[in-house]
């Protein structure tokens, strides 16, 4: 019985994945095919070519909507220190930030490359 069961998941998973592939592959098949050529005369892509690209873009860019990013252990302890700061510490941590950033702006200048 308990066999058949993970037989049953990893199917169910897969037939998801699959329709999400289809599905969002194709969205992007089409979408590419409409536009990009007509716009930027890029090349048409083939449906792999589009999953290819949708996979890239979610590798580069994150995660989909439907998935949040995890900031893990960094966001937490951030949060907890700063909820441990006095207000005197706040505003000493706030002035050396606004330092920190003036300086790279200053010394970089507005039409300097950012690199």
């Amino acid at each position: 019985m308990r066999h058949n069961y993970w037989i049953v998941r990893i199917f169910g998973i897969a037939l998801i994945v699959a329709i999400f592939l289809a599905g969002f592959g194709s969205a992007v098949w089409q979408l590419w095919n409409l536009l990009m050529p007509k716009i930027f005369g890029l090349p048409a892509l083939g449906f792999w070519q589009a999953v290819g690209l949708l996979s890239l873009s979610w590798i580069l860019f994150g995660s989909w909507r439907g998935f949040p990013r995890r900031h893990g252990h960094w966001d937490h302890a951030m949060r907890e220190r700063w909820a441990q700061m006095s207000p005197e510490e706040r505003e000493s941590f706030r002035k050396g930030m606004a330092s920190r950033c003036r300086s790279r702006v200053s010394a970089g200048g507005a039409d300097s490359p950012k690199v």
